[in-house]
């Protein structure tokens, strides 16, 4: 058996690790706390529906990046003696939660106003500054997704894979919670600018509640898919097939493997992977060759794979 326990820098599928992406979710909270209280404020002046579902839309990111900024903060506890295994994958928890109060302060509010105000109407007031504050809002939301695509596309360049496949697969699920909530903001500000534009060209007030039905049914989505993501890293999900085939090679490259009954991956955490491994030794290899195999093959999977953090190698004899 062969563990070892080093912090790598890397994510559960070769994602790097926590610093820039606690950056990336600092950034996020501002920009959305301020954009929020501008939100409000226009849409109480201005009675618009949509307006009043985009500041609720801000707020839930607002307690998002604050639910995440929290997750990065108690995961990267080490291990101890009651949680030997670490606190990697308590990330997942507060993620998950997090996805709830998107749900909820967000999606949920949107489609009650909206749904209000296709039913009895509403007075709208005079838009001016509400357009003013959706054009600021872009400009901020833009200046937020700019830093997520930007350590998007150096993970992508140095995994040498397609960003769709990164967010899809990646263990980060701060920086995919940031990006997809930056994106949903800004198809939301042209959903709430298109409401406020019918409305105000038509006089029906159907333009801005429909709006805000379909920022809520944005919001939803981007819930569920978080909450999904974090609901399965939460139970407990493998490594991509590719890193684990580059495991199984790594240990069948090593002089005394014959090969790899079974193998085992968990992700704990973005830099916390555990490997286990039953293993078909050569039949004359001694105590101290399977030792000193056990110890090569610990180096060459890390080398593989550098989120791996814990191997346990388990000699077994080959069932018939």
């Amino acid at each position: 058996m062969s563990e070892q326990r080093t912090p790598t820098g890397s994510d559960g599928d070769g994602s790097s690790g926590g610093g820039e992406s606690v950056t990336t979710v600092v950034v996020a909270g501002l920009c959305n706390l301020g954009i929020a209280l501008a939100k409000a404020v226009a849409g109480a002046l201005s009675g618009s529906s949509a307006m009043l579902s985009e500041a609720a839309h801000s707020f839930a990111d607002t307690v998002t990046e604050l639910l995440l900024f929290l997750s990065l903060k108690r995961s990267a506890r080490p291990a101890d003696d009651r949680h030997p295994l670490g606190y990697g994958r308590e990330r997942y928890l507060w993620a998950l939660l997090a996805s709830f109060a998107t749900f909820v302060g967000g999606a949920v509010f949107s489609v009650h106003d909206g749904v209000h105000t296709l039913r009895y109407g509403e007075e709208l007031g005079d838009p001016a500054l509400s357009y003013l504050i959706l054009a600021v809002a872009f400009a901020l939301e833009s200046v937020s997704l700019s830093r997520t695509v930007r350590q998007l596309r150096g993970e992508t360049r140095r995994l040498a894979v397609g960003g769709y496949r990164y967010l899809r697969h990646t263990s980060d699920t701060a920086v995919k919670a940031v990006f997809l909530e930056d994106a949903a903001a800004l198809v939301g500000l042209l959903l709430a600018f298109g409401g406020l534009l019918g409305a105000q060209l038509t006089g029906d007030p159907l333009w801005d509640g429909l709006a805000s039905v379909l920022i809520g049914a944005l919001l939803a989505w981007v819930a569920y898919v978080l909450a999904r993501d974090n609901a399965s890293l939460l139970i407990g999900r493998p490594l991509p097939a590719r890193y684990e085939r580059a495991i199984t090679e790594a240990l069948t490259a090593q002089p005394q493997v014959v090969r790899v009954l079974d193998l085992v991956t968990s992700v704990h955490g973005p830099d916390d992977v555990l490997v286990a491994a039953k293993v078909d030794f050569a039949d004359l290899a001694t105590a101290a060759d399977i030792e000193a195999a056990c110890d090569r093959a610990d180096r060459a999977v890390r080398r593989a794979v550098p989120a791996v953090t814990r191997v346990y190698l388990d000699p077994t004899p080959p069932r018939p």
